[in-house]
């Protein structure tokens, strides 16, 4: 009798954080049973994934009524570039584009938090990806209060007592507006252990083509590790919602992470309404005239 483990089934919503629910990340796995028992196993299926995505993202093209915004955040090294790289290597990069937020500049700050996010956003049949996005706001400058005062704010609307729940709500409203108007958003947290990200942290120096990854910025914010999961703690609390849900993807397994996000992907693009726009009477008529043409 074999004694092989059988593949486990991927179903999304254990990830997805349910609207108005309190989160606790030590209570959230940070790794979880592999999804498949070899690597050949999990080759096959990521690549299954794949092929399901660039279908549905060529039907998504041509439907043309939707946009699919994903929102990946996730502490340094949680594997963002990586899962973005594999899950959607087979999509046609017509329909989609990544943008990566780092750091402000000036002329960012002279706007508010959310414009340099709103000039990218999706337009219908497209797919946008934000590797960090507009929720760096309430994350790492909740964490680091002093980057308040690079913003250019009034002193009056600076106060750390309202401003926090302000902006979950500034986040929240265009969110809504964005379902209203035919942008399906998701957003997937990439849920790293403090041990894991070390030793990611490690490989970096170990390994000369890792290197460039590498960066003394990324050690000192290990000291802030208990703050950053209060302050990611906050905001999948006040953020998830019905029509833009956070996914907590468990991230020390990058390939069984990979699994996950290609699933929420598929999830979120299998449920849109969508259908091959139909040729009517005239286009037929005009396309046997052409072929006519072709024929002689």
């Amino acid at each position: 009798m074999s004694h092989r483990k059988k593949k486990m089934r991927i179903n999304a919503k254990d990830f997805r954080v349910r609207p108005g629910k309190k989160v606790v990340l030590s209570k959230w796995p940070t790794k979880v049973e592999p999804f498949c028992p070899s690597d050949v196993e999990y080759d096959d299926l990521l690549a299954k994934h794949v092929a399901q995505l660039s279908s549905l993202q060529q039907l998504h093209y041509a439907s043309h009524h939707y946009a699919l915004l994903l929102v990946f955040q996730g502490m340094d090294g949680a594997g963002k570039d990586g899962a973005i790289r594999h899950v959607m290597s087979g999509v046609n990069p017509e329909g989609c584009e990544v943008f990566s937020f780092k750091q402000p500049s000036a002329e960012e700050l002279d706007h508010d938090f959310l414009w340099r996010a709103v000039r990218h956003l999706p337009e219908r049949g497209r797919i946008g990806i934000f590797n960090r996005s507009y929720y760096e706001d309430v994350l790492v400058v909740r964490v680091h209060p002093e980057l308040l005062r690079t913003q250019g704010l009034p002193t009056e609307l600076c106060d750390e007592k309202t401003v926090w729940d302000g902006r979950y709500r500034s986040i929240v409203d265009p969110e809504k507006h964005l379902y209203r108007n035919g942008t399906c958003v998701v957003k997937i947290f990439l849920h790293l252990s403090q041990e894991e990200q070390r030793k990611r942290f490690l490989a970096r120096i170990d390994e000369p083509d890792k290197n460039w990854k590498f960066s003394l910025a990324d050690i000192h914010e290990r000291k802030y590790w208990k703050d950053y999961v209060k302050a990611y703690e906050a905001c999948l609390h006040a953020t998830s919602t019905h029509h833009a849900p956070w996914y907590v993807v468990p991230a020390d397994d990058k390939e069984n992470a990979r699994l996950i996000v290609s699933r929420i992907v598929l999830d979120a693009l299998e449920e849109l309404k969508m259908a091959w726009p139909k040729t009517t009477p005239k286009r037929r008529a005009e396309l046997q005239s052409i072929r006519k043409h072709l024929s002689a």
